[in-house]
């Protein structure tokens, strides 16, 4: 990665197709896209895996689908790593007899041990994280890399999206602005520092790696950082909004499963992929915005 060829059109399968990230690669991924939701393909029990796959005959496998509800990862662990790790080791191995390759969707919460961590993380780096949910999907990305040869691992932060919202209904923005037109008090951690990430931007990267064989591990999140804080901010300067947001500790917050205070992933591989380009997080806001109502015409970021 990079530096591999470029391959044909393909056939898509895109499991979790419902959320986010997977309505967004569901509409731009080349060629014929299978769509697939928990109704066709549950990994906490996956035991259809192998047919379903043999069946629809997709050359590539894109898995969204995760349990990513990290505070009930800690009083549920064994669901959590249901989906996020045994399921996910059916995949791999039905990809692997199928000679399918698996792009599979992990998370910068796979990190946060190193508290004085304040450079990008690259790929090469030791993972160490702090909760159930990065710990089982951590786990579920060592047993896609182990076992299926043709894979892509990647690793992502922060998503938002137009389209789609999964199980867990809404994102950061949506939330922000519901909140602020109901008056209610803000109160959003200040020393979690990350990278929001545009599902466009990072579905469109994933579109064009999948077109290649530069299997492995990448990093793909818009550029740049912020706190969760300092996005709400950014969010409420866009469209004029006053907003009683007040900036608190990941301690006052006071949620059940511990986040990395730093977690910004270094995007220098996936920068590499021929003619993409990894626009920073204020103007994929920008864009966001102006994909959720172009009428309203938000100031721009910089």
């Amino acid at each position: 990665m990079p530096g591999g060829s470029v391959l044909t059109p393909r056939r898509y399968a895109v499991l979790g197709s419902i959320g986010q990230l997977g309505c967004e690669l569901c509409r731009i991924l080349p060629g014929e896209v299978i769509a697939l939701t928990r109704k066709d393909l549950d990994l906490s029990q996956p035991s259809n895996a192998r047919l379903l796959l043999k069946d629809l005959k997709p050359d590539v496998l894109l898995n969204c689908a995760a349990y990513n509800l990290v505070d009930r990862a800690e009083q549920e662990p064994g669901v959590a790593f249901a989906v996020n790790a045994w399921g996910v080791r059916e995949l791999a191995l039905a990809c692997r007899d199928l000679d399918c390759t698996l792009a599979h969707f992990s998370t910068d919460y796979v990190f946060g041990l190193d508290e004085t961590r304040c450079t990008p993380y690259l790929e090469e780096d030791a993972p160490g994280p702090l909760s159930l949910y990065g710990l089982s999907k951590l786990v579920g990305e060592y047993l896609v890399r182990s076992l299926c040869p043709k894979h892509f691992v990647v690793r992502t932060c922060g998503l938002y999206s137009v389209r789609g919202q999964g199980g867990k209904g809404g994102n950061f923005v949506e939330t922000m602005l519901r909140l602020a037109k109901a008056e209610k008090p803000l109160r959003v951690v200040n020393d979690q520092v990350c990278t929001p990430s545009y599902t466009v931007d990072v579905a469109a990267a994933v579109a064009a790696l999948v077109q290649t064989d530069c299997y492995g591990l990448v990093h793909i999140t818009n550029s740049g950082s912020c706190s969760w804080y300092e996005f709400a901010r950014e969010i409420f300067e866009r469209f004029d909004t006053l907003a009683n947001l007040t900036p608190i500790s990941s301690k006052e917050f006071g949620a059940l499963a511990r986040r990395p205070s730093y977690s910004v992933l270094a995007t220098s591989r996936a920068a590499k992929i021929p003619g993409l380009v990894l626009r920073g997080w204020k103007d994929a806001l920008s864009a966001y915005l102006e994909e959720r109502d172009p009428l309203l015409s938000p100031k721009g970021g910089g």
